[in-house]
C-alpha cells in the first residue's frame, strides 16, 4: 500500500499547521514495540540475496515508512511489485523484497524486535560474502 501525500486526507488546516491523516494503514497489534528508522540506499541496490535463508527468502516484518527521495520497488511472495516515489507513505507488509531503482532515503517504523533480527540475518549474510 502506498499513499501520496496529496492524497492523505486533510484534518487540521490552519495558517500555522496541516495535519493529514490516513486511516486503515497497516495493523501493528500482534507486534511490540515500533522502531524508528532511517535507509539510504544507492540506486540498483537489491536486498534479495541477503534476505535467502528467511522464511520463503523474504523480509517477514511488516514497515510502515516515507520516501523522502526515490524511487523503490518492493516485490511480493505473489509476483506482485509496487512502485513508491518521493512524497509517498508506504506500508510494506510481511514477505516482501526491496530494490532501489534510484539513490533513495526513506524513513520507516518498524517491530523493532522482528526487524533487528533481520538485520542481523542481513548482516551475517554479508559477513559469509565478505
Amino acid at each position: 500500500m502506498r499513499q501520496d501525500k496529496r492524497d492523505v486526507t486533510v484534518k487540521i488546516d490552519t495558517p500555522d499547521a496541516v495535519a493529514r491523516q490516513e486511516m486503515g494503514f497497516g495493523d501493528a497489534s500482534p507486534y511490540g514495540e515500533l522502531s524508528g528508522e532511517y535507509f539510504t540506499l544507492t540506486a540498483g541496490t537489491d536486498i534479495s540475496a541477503l534476505l535467502r535463508g528467511l522464511e520463503d527468502d523474504l523480509c517477514q516484518c511488516p514497515h510502515w515508512g516515507y520516501v523522502l527521495d526515490g524511487t523503490l520497488t518492493a516485490s511480493y511472495a505473489d509476483g506482485s511489485e509496487e512502485v513508491t516515489r518521493t512524497g509517498e507513505l508506504f506500508y510494506w507488509p510481511p514477505g516482501h523484497t526491496v530494490r532501489a531503482n534510484d539513490d533513495s532515503e526513506i524513513v520507516m517504523f518498524s517491530p523493532q524486535d522482528e526487524h533487528a533480527a533481520v538485520i542481523d540475518h542481513m548482516l551475517r549474510k554479508m559477513d559469509e560474502s565478505a
